[in-house]
């Protein structure tokens, strides 16, 4: 299956930091920006985490829920929700289904070795739940900045 701009995104339903669920179709009605990242407490993952984090408030004044998913456990998205003092949500896509729905669980090579691992990708989901926007091999760097205009352009 291929997420495409202009089609409905993929249902999931989630384990998430604290011990609760998140799915998609109880999200109806407000954006939300979904963001796929190898794994917690690495560098570049804590990078973007913590740069979804210091914008925050800006996603919450356009009412949008964003969701960061690696296919750590709920536990390590604790410890990493914790020592960085994120103030969102992590999924845990512990199996791969939803990773491999939105495209993120992609072949991968360092150093001439291939590998499965997730594409650093973000979707950008309307309160109808139509994907409006899609970003892959994303670069950490302008990254949140380019997601909000984005959001700000669905308005």
């Amino acid at each position: 299956m291929s997420v495409e701009i202009g089609k409905a995104a993929p249902d999931f339903t989630m384990a998430t930091d604290g011990g609760g669920t998140v799915s998609l179709s109880k999200l109806k009605g407000k954006p939300v920006v979904l963001y796929f990242y190898p794994k917690d407490n690495t560098s570049g993952c804590t990078k973007e985490a913590c740069d979804f984090r210091d914008a925050m408030p800006n996603f919450g004044k356009l009412k949008a829920t964003v969701i960061g998913v690696s296919k750590d456990g709920a536990k390590s998205h604790d410890g990493f929700k914790a020592k960085q003092k994120l103030n969102f949500t992590l999924a845990s896509d512990e199996d791969g289904k939803v990773c491999a729905a939105y495209g993120a669980w992609i072949e991968k090579s360092m150093y001439g070795r291939k590998y499965m691992g997730i594409d650093r990708s973000t979707y950008l989901i309307d309160a109808k739940g139509v994907v409006r926007n899609i970003w892959r091999k994303v670069k950490v760097p302008g990254h949140v900045d380019e997601v909000l205009a984005a959001l700000k352009a669905l308005k």
